[in-house]
Parts: C-alpha cells; sequence; structure tokens
C-alpha cells in the first residue's frame, strides 16, 4: 500500500510527552493515554462531542445524511467491497458516483449539503478551498491508516470528526511479524538461502527455535500489543522496552519491562515497531546491533528511519552470525547503491507487513461499522484528534 505521508546518543532517549508506545495505540480504555491514543470525548445530548478546539461535535441532520465517496480509483473496489457499499447505502444517501482528488476539484458542487465523505488512500488535502466547497461537512472515514497527507489545520479548526482504520491496519503487521519471529527463530531465511545456493542441505546448526527463547519488542504500541498478545501460544519468554507503559499493563500483556539496551542484549529476536517521529530517528544504533546474542535475529516492521542503517551495515558486516529482515527501509523504495543489499545476513522485503489485497477490505469494513457509531451516538474507535495528530506514524 502507498505510502502518503513524508512519513540520539543517548539509548534511554526522553520522549517526555511523545510516547513511542502512545503514538500508535488503540486501546480506548487507558487514562493515562487520553491525549496521544484515547478519544477525549464526553457524552452530551446522545451524540458523542469530542472537545476540538473547544466546540462541540456538529450535529448531523434528522434525515439519513448525505454522503459522498472520496478516493483513488485504484482502491475504489479493493477497500469498499460490495457488502460495504451495501452496508453503507442503507445507512446514509449517497449524492454522486464515487469521486477522485482529480475529479472532485472539477466537481466541487458536490460537495454541497454533503455531511460525511467516506475515504481511503489518496484523499485530497482538506484545505480552505476545499472546506468552503464543503461547508456542511461533519465528518470523515478513512478506510486507511496515516491521514497526514490530507489534514490541515483549517481542518482542525472546523472541528470535523476523523476517524482512521489504522486499529484494524495493525492486524496483517501482527500477522506478518509473528510469522518471521517463528521462522527467524528456526534460523529459516539462512537454512534457505544456503540451500537454494549450493544446491544441498547444509550442516545444521542448532537455531534458538520457539522453546525457551527470548524475543523483544521495542514499543508495545498497537502493533507491538497485539504481537505480545498473540506470542503467548508460544513457549518463549517475551522483554519489552516501552517508557511509557506500567509494570501492570506489561504484566497483562505476558510481557517483562527492560531497558531498550537489555531487549538488545538479551533477546534471541529483537523486533521493531516504534513509529517514525523526530525524537524517535536513529533511535537504533550501531552499539545495540552489536550487543546481541550470537545467532540472533532483527526485525523492522516498523519505520526504516527508526534504525540507522549505516551502523546496522557495519556491523551485521562484521557479525555474519546476525540476521536481519527489513520490511522497511530508509529511505523507501531503497537506492540500488543501498550497502545492506550486499549483505548476505540481511534480506529486504518490499513493504509486505502492511495490508495487501483483499486485506484492504478490513478497511471498509471499518469504515461502515464508525459510520454506524456515528450515527447511533456511541464511541468510536478510530477517531483521531487534534491533539494527537503530532504524535502518531
Amino acid at each position: 500500500m502507498p505510502n502518503e505521508s513524508s512519513s540520539s546518543s543517548n539509548a534511554e532517549i526522553n520522549f517526555r510527552n511523545v510516547g513511542i508506545s502512545a503514538a500508535l495505540s488503540v486501546d480506548r480504555n487507558e487514562p493515562r493515554r487520553a491525549v496521544l491514543s484515547g478519544n477525549p470525548s464526553t457524552k452530551s445530548g446522545g451524540r458523542l462531542t469530542p472537545e476540538v478546539s473547544g466546540r462541540k461535535r456538529p450535529r448531523i441532520s434528522r434525515d439519513r445524511p448525505k454522503s459522498l465517496y472520496l478516493l483513488d480509483q485504484k482502491y475504489w473496489d479493493e477497500v469498499f467491497g460490495p457488502d460495504e457499499r451495501a452496508a453503507v447505502t442503507e445507512l446514509a444517501d449517497v449524492v454522486a458516483p464515487m469521486q477522485t482528488r482529480e475529479t472532485i476539484l472539477q466537481n466541487r458542487k458536490l460537495l454541497s449539503g454533503v455531511e460525511i465523505l467516506l475515504s481511503a488512500w489518496w484523499a485530497p488535502l482538506l484545505d480552505e478551498e476545499f472546506l468552503d466547497a464543503a461547508p456542511d461537512l461533519k465528518a470523515i472515514f478513512y478506510g486507511s491508516g496515516s491521514v497526514k497527507s490530507f489534514v490541515t489545520e483549517a481542518f482542525w479548526d472546523r472541528g470535523i470528526i476523523l476517524s482512521s482504520a489504522n486499529p484494524v491496519f495493525v492486524i496483517p503487521v501482527a500477522e506478518f511479524t509473528v510469522s518471521q519471529i517463528v521462522f527467524c527463530l528456526k534460523h529459516g531465511w539462512q537454512y534457505a538461502l544456503e540451500t537454494k545456493r549450493n544446491r544441498k542441505y547444509g550442516p545444521r546448526i542448532d537455531p534458538p527455535g520457539c522453546y525457551g527463547s527470548t524475543v523483544g519488542l521495542v514499543s508495545l504500541g498497537a502493533t507491538g500489543r497485539l504481537v505480545a498478545e498473540r506470542l503467548r501460544e508460544f513457549d518463549l519468554e517475551v522483554i519489552a522496552y516501552d517508557p511509557f507503559v506500567s509494570e501492570i499493563e506489561a504484566q497483562s500483556l505476558g510481557v517483562r519491562l527492560c531497558t531498550l539496551e537489555e531487549v538488545f542484549a538479551k533477546s534471541d529476536l529483537v523486533s521493531l515497531h516504534t513509529p517514525w517521529l523526530p525524537e524517535t530517528e536513529n533511535m537504533i544504533r550501531a552499539e545495540h546491533f552489536a550487543s546481541m546474542k550470537r545467532g540472533a535475529s532483527f526485525l523492522n516492521t516498523a519505520r526504516g528511519a527508526v534504525v540507522n542503517e549505516e551502523g546496522l551495515a557495519k556491523v551485521f558486516a562484521e557479525r555474519p552470525d546476525l540476521f536481519a529482515l527489513l520490511d522497511v527501509v530508509h529511505p523507501e523504495p531503497p537506492e540500488e547503491s543501498n550497502p545492506l543489499f550486499d549483505l548476505d545476513n540481511v534480506i529486504i522485503t518490499p513493504h509486505i507487513a502492511g495490508v495487501m489485497g483483499k486485506e484492504c477490505r478490513r478497511g471498509g469494513k471499518m469504515v461502515v461499522e464508525e459510520l454506524r457509531r456515528y450515527l447511533e451516538g456511541s464511541p468510536l474507535q478510530g477517531q483521531i484528534t487534534r491533539q494527537q495528530i503530532s504524535h502518531i506514524a
């Protein structure tokens, strides 16, 4: 799926109010994360009333609200299938055929009277000009993940509700991560590559395996938490670094908290789930990789910029016993001259952990569910607020 967003020397980096876990958390029952991850809202008049710029949630009309699909043509069928479209028509009046960010510029009159936008990848920039053409807009339900490419200060000033499908988009990332944790603990990539290269089975050197081994998670946001929950099925010890998670929370996930240095030094596999923010750029450095156990693996499904890749390349060139699976690099797509391509113990996959193919339909399903919750006045599960936007991926 496309990436629409352009999205320190001390290992114990000071995140203060940012929170590497809070940035991607979707747990709405944690008071500690009310600003970064929760839904700072109250009930008023039977409807949810977020405190956005001091304004109450706009009331929708008594009749079925007018709605419009607005997304890239390529993802129309992938996100909104027949079942999702049929469900939407039961809840709202769709006033026109699906529009793209190009066609809506030529048909701005279609926005008049529209209260709800149903969107996904490549939504148009919600600037003053767009918003002036949509004076009745009350809510946007976005069937994709990051919203940073299209929200503006003008958008937030108008108190429009915004909900993203990020809570369900972490599912395939967690599934991919768990599959690779199991495979890497068996040294599956090393054996597969060696067998293909030599056209015969090589000597078997016992890998860590999935019994009694230690898996380290860096960040316990939405993805990290889901990974931790799914690892409960295995006979593994799971440790984690996240300065914004309490001991009680960690215990509820079956995880033991450690320092960042301890996670790298003690784990048979380290899996990175930290969002890319100014405070987290180059957070994982050469000294972390150098401290890893012999035969350990590193897995990155977060963002390449969180890792100092020059340091990674240096250490992994010196230590062929280590292995890295990088589903993300920086920049993307990678340059042909990237030295990581030259390392036999580094595999780069083309950002496939996220939603692909039919998995996109989860976004459309969540749009329908969020639309229904909105109309019922129930709490939204994927709402994003102005306070959150600078702290999420």
